[in-house]
């Protein structure tokens, strides 16, 4: 599939359908003051250069609407309802904001004539851009389901049941079969009856390499209910792999529960995972809120790091503030700055977590800790990209490697920006030993299946009264 070519044609179609509703528009709010506006059209709609101005900014202006709210996201798996969801709701708010901006202060006949112009912009800007997007929609549905386009497949598990799952799907829609590509054997399952209908290309272990090297698309999970705690191991393997699908077969309590939704009536009933991520707008947003609120934060606590500075200097010999090297997103590296909270040169060697007595810590580190103001300095790393304000807190690389042992789903945590507080430390607090740190991370995870901007705004909410009430841990 070439991903890269369905969006050209998405985009060109968005900038074309915007160049063309900005000139009905102009011109009909030309017509509407002067009716005799097409006798001199040359010298009052050609030579006027908002026209021209028009054609630059509005399909910028709309490319970038179209972006922010996800509209170019996963082109090969779209429906038809869902681009008539998107596009109505993208043109409505769009139109509001434009029209307010910039119409509001127009020639007009009658007060009436602003009413007219909204519905006119709305109907010419909806139409002309979901007219196009329903067709290339549409032609895209239509070559996947004669089998010209389609994912490239992987089935999980090679009993009966796998067997099954593979006769059904073919047999239901026979073009998937040459987009099968194999399966992989997951542990203690000896029966291989998928064998005689596909290649075995390894076992779950070799799961990520498998997805790279034949570029899977999705997963199908046909594995026998006793074994579901896999899913935690195969989710874990993929990673941040948001363009991979993962299909599992359902349960009698899933149909009870209304998990299993599906989006033609031909198919074989299968619960799609959704990739845990936010929307594209709502990235925009706290990356924003991010740089905003540091910046604030850093002029605000000026004289707060003033004292912290004095205090930390006073209570011991060595450097104001402590660097340590920390693992962020997708497993890079980076220094987190923090308030030194302990004697100078307090750990050397092998690493070691701090505890609630830890004698390394200095009257004034425990005061720092308990309000988490030896945490504030991290500020700079939101500002420079390395931390969000939410997110689960990073760990040195030493304690990742202990925790991928008994919970090898802490991998997922890499999937996201690290955070300067989290719903783990919230709830948990600092972790003294490698148990705490498991315990504390199904608090992350939690946070991971929740996140949005309304879950941050509560966990920020919460660590200001943490701060307050000096009751952190």
């Amino acid at each position: 599939m070439d991903k890269t070519r369905k969006l050209f044609f998405y985009v060109l179609f968005d900038i074309l359908s915007a160049a063309l509703t900005w000139v009905i528009f102009f011109i009909y709010r030309k017509y509407n003051v002067d009716r005799a506006v097409f006798d001199h059209f040359t010298a009052s709609v050609l030579q006027d250069s908002m026209l021209y101005v028009g054609l630059v900014a509005l399909p910028a202006y709309w490319l970038f609407l179209h972006t922010f709210i996800g509209a170019y996201t996963n082109p090969y798996r779209k429906s038809r309802l869902r681009e008539l969801e998107i596009t109505l709701l993208a043109t409505f708010f769009g139109t509001l904001l434009f029209f307010f901006v910039f119409i509001l202060d127009d020639v007009v006949n009658t007060p009436f004539d602003y009413i007219k112009y909204f519905f006119i912009l709305l109907f010419l800007q909806f139409f002309l851009t979901y007219i196009p997007r329903v067709l290339i929609t549409t032609i895209t549905i239509n070559k996947i389901n004669s089998g010209k386009v389609g994912f490239k497949t992987l089935v999980i598990g090679s009993d009966m049941i796998a067997l099954h799952v593979y006769q059904n799907i073919i047999k239901q829609t026979p073009y998937v079969e040459k987009y099968i590509v194999g399966y992989v054997r997951v542990p203690d399952e000896q029966d291989e009856s998928i064998a005689s209908k596909l290649p075995c290309l390894g076992t779950l272990s070799d799961l990520p390499a498998i997805v790279k090297e034949h570029q899977i698309n999705e997963l199908i999970v046909a594995i026998q209910n006793g074994k579901r705690k896999l899913i935690e191991t195969i989710i874990t393997s993929i990673g941040d792999n948001r363009d991979l699908m993962l299909k599992i077969i359902p349960q009698s309590q899933d149909y009870l529960m209304g998990s299993v939704k599906i989006s033609a009536i031909l198919q074989e009933p299968l619960i799609s995972v959704p990739t845990k991520d936010f929307p594209v707008w709502q990235h925009f947003i706290k990356r924003f809120l991010d740089i905003t609120v540091s910046a604030l934060a850093i002029i605000v606590l000026l004289p707060l790091y003033i004292f912290c500075a004095i205090g930390v200097k006073l209570s011991s010999k060595g450097t104001i503030f402590y660097l340590q090297e920390r693992i962020g997103l997708n497993g890079k590296p980076f220094q987190i700055i923090k308030f030194r909270s302990m004697v100078a040169d307090a750990e050397t060697g092998t690493p070691l977590l701090s505890s609630k007595d830890d004698p390394r810590i200095t009257k004034f580190g425990h005061f720092m800790r308990k309000t988490r103001l030896d945490e504030t300095p991290q500020f700079l790393n939101v500002l420079l990209g390395n931390m969000s304000l939410v997110g689960p807190r990073p760990e040195r690389q030493f304690y990742i490697d202990q925790i991928v042992k008994v919970a090898p789903h802490y991998k997922l945590l890499l999937t996201v920006k690290p955070g300067m507080t989290s719903w783990g430390q919230v709830k948990f607090g600092y972790a003294e030993n490698i148990d705490e740190m498991v315990e504390r991370l199904k608090w992350d995870i939690l946070y991971l299946d929740n996140m949005s901007l309304q879950t941050d705004i509560k966990i920020l909410i919460y660590t200001a009264l943490i701060v307050i009430k000096g009751t952190g841990k």
